[in-house]
């Protein structure tokens, strides 16, 4: 503790405003040292200086307004009263102390600590006008901070106070340069290590933020901080109850903290106590509500319940605060796309791509929703649209920066099927991952090539045994309309602890769709027999959409697109297309059937061929 004081009140010189004489401080609580640049650097009053190193900032603030109201001017006072405003969150108030003192002496390194450790504290508001300027706030602190290193560098407020603004900034390896740089300048103190240890944490080096927070709590055994530290670390490793211990004792030292009730929640969502999990998300979202992953956290939980209007209700709460996060707008993609709102999956998905042109989960999500929205709607219209190109462009862009990146291949691929261009999936590499396997599967659909999507999906669902990631893989087959692989995924996962009821509510969607399938083609074809044509192909459309792997769907289909005056080469395009997709339905087809449809292909494409050509001339 010491050492601790000797750094809390900098100083030009100590002044009895009674008179002009330097007075001196008790040689027992403070010796001068002389600094290269002549400035001397004193404790100040060595009683608030007990009061603020012991944390008791309420009194030390008091003892220092006191000692204001008799010498307006007096620096140690100032500093004093700043530094314990600071601690209390007055920061207006500290932040004009810091100030005066400053117009007193602007060698004053404290005041300049002070005035980055404010903007810091301001950062943890939830104002717009903050969140705002959030970007111009750290520059004005990294300034103030280095301008104190400057007069003082031995000072570890000062290198504590440029480490939080550089995490602020995500610049990891400057965070850990300075917080290290606060234990060299003061190895007994506890807050530069606890800082070293949540900058091991973004890295998720478990090891290394353990050793940093054990060594902030043997120096001060009430550093929430620090035991937060050690709780998150817990927490990552499974060890579910130690953690909640850890974080009990921190969120004890420091009932606002957002980053424990954050971590306490997670770690109660793993244990399975969603109701304790989304109490503690939302006491986080509550002290800090700009927080993604706390709302991620209760989107998780709303999910996994089957609530997904509320789950993205909430994610919409977190974009007014946080417009410009890419994970929750696609978040709110991906929920979106599951609701069947297409239109909106694609506007966030493109605008995560358009923040992140080189994301292939936002990639293979947009080309998803296209993928549905081809089988929903009617003929290729969309195809021709500005969200088509724009999103190919995007996809295009993002696989010329990731030329390696095989989802990112797999999703421009798949863009291209969707607008009628003929893709040899033989030239891509084989997939080498889950990930790029369910990706190849998609692009396999999109050419109705439904026994390569079978293989691929296979291999991803018998290859996995964690639960999260069989639902996972259940609901992405669920929602591109994969009925057999999602059906087959879901009564694995039935299997697993805990999985029987979700699974049963996945059961019930894959159930609930091919009846609905089943009602539409029923009414199809009945529309189809006394010629009522136009609604027959919708209700054939809205049948394969629900489920297309019903061979006669497609037949019909095509057959009904045939028929429909005046003839498009849209409508005969399309019909092409639907043959091709029964043919695939029917492997033990006889060589001589697939023939002749395949000839009837060709026919279809060469007179789709010569309409379109006379449509152009119109």
């Amino acid at each position: 503790m010491k050492s601790r004081m000797l750094a809390v009140i900098v100083g030009l010189l100590c002044l009895d405003f009674g008179s002009s004489k330097l007075v001196s401080t008790q040689p027992a609580m403070a010796k001068t040292t002389r600094l290269k640049s002549g400035i001397y650097i004193y404790t100040g009053n060595p009683a608030t200086d007990r009061l603020l190193n012991s944390g008791q900032y309420d009194k030390a603030e008091q003892q220092s307004l006191a000692q204001l109201k008799k010498a307006p001017r007096n620096e140690r006072a100032l500093i004093g009263a700043g530094w314990a405003q600071a601690k209390l969150f007055k920061l207006d108030a500290a932040d004009a102390n810091f100030s005066k003192a400053l117009a007193v002496n602007p060698n004053n390194a404290v005041a300049h600590f002070g005035k980055a450790m404010v903007v810091v504290f301001r950062l943890q508001s939830s104002s717009n006008t903050i969140i705002q300027n959030k970007d111009a706030l750290l520059r004005q602190a990294e300034a103030e901070a280095k301008q104190g290193l400057a007069i003082n560098p031995n000072f570890p407020e000062g290198h504590w106070a440029l480490g939080m603004v550089y995490k602020e900034q995500k610049r990891s390896n400057d965070v850990v340069n300075e917080f290290k740089a606060s234990t060299n300048a003061d190895p007994n103190y506890a807050d530069g290590y606890s800082g070293e240890g949540m900058a091991m944490l973004d890295r998720n080096d478990l090891t290394g933020a353990t050793q940093a927070a054990n060594e902030a709590l043997a120096i001060h055994s009430q550093n929430s901080t620090g035991h937060y530290v050690r709780g998150e670390v817990f927490r990552r490793e499974g060890r579910l109850d130690d953690a909640l211990k850890e974080l009990n004792v921190a969120l004890y030292q420091n009932r606002n903290s957002a980053p424990v009730h954050l971590s306490i929640g997670k770690a109660l969502a793993q244990q399975g106590n969603t109701v304790g999990a989304v109490k503690e998300y939302g006491e986080s979202i509550r002290i800090k509500a700009e927080n993604p992953e706390a709302y991620l956290g209760i989107a998780d939980i709303r999910e996994s319940r089957g609530d997904l209007e509320l789950s993205i209700s909430e994610l919409h709460s977190a974009l007014e605060m946080q417009p410009n996060s890419a994970p929750l707008r696609q978040r709110v993609g991906d929920e979106s796309l599951r609701l069947e709102k297409l239109d909106d999956a694609i506007k966030e998905y493109s605008t995560v791509l358009n923040m992140q042109p080189n994301n292939s989960a936002a990639a293979e999500g947009l080309t998803r929703a296209f993928y549905l929205k081809a089988n929903k709607e009617a003929t290729g219209a969309f195809f021709v649209s500005n969200d088509f190109e724009s999103a190919q462009h995007m996809i295009d862009r993002a696989v010329a920066m990731n030329p390696n990146d095989m989802e990112l291949r797999l999703a421009q691929i798949k863009l291209r099927s969707l607008s009628g261009q003929t893709i040899d999936l033989n030239q891509v590499p084989p997939p080498r991952n889950n990930g790029e396997r369910i990706a190849y599967a998609e692009a396999c659909l999109a050419q109705n090539k439904y026994q390569e999507a079978d293989n691929q999906m296979n291999a991803v669902i018998n290859s996995t045994n964690n639960p999260r990631q069989l639902f996972a893989v259940a609901d992405a087959a669920l929602m591109i309309k994969d009925l057999p692989n999602a059906e087959q995924a879901y009564r694995k996962a039935a299997m697993t602890q805990g999985g029987a009821e979700r699974s049963r509510r996945g059961l019930d969607q894959v159930a609930k769709q091919r009846e609905v399938a089943r009602q539409d083609l029923t009414l199809a074809e009945d529309l189809a027999k006394h010629s009522q044509t136009n609604s027959a192909i919708d209700k054939y459309r809205a049948s394969i959409f629900e489920n297309p792997r019903v061979a006669d769907a497609h037949l019909n289909y095509s057959n009904a697109l045939q028929k429909d005056k005046p003839e498009t080469s849209a409508n005969l395009r399309e019909a092409a297309i639907q043959l091709r997709a029964y043919i695939s339905l029917e492997p033990t087809m006889p060589p001589k059937e697939v023939e002749k449809y395949n000839n009837k292909i060709s026919s279809l494409q060469e007179k789709a061929f010569k309409l379109q050509q006379k449509e152009s001339r119109r």
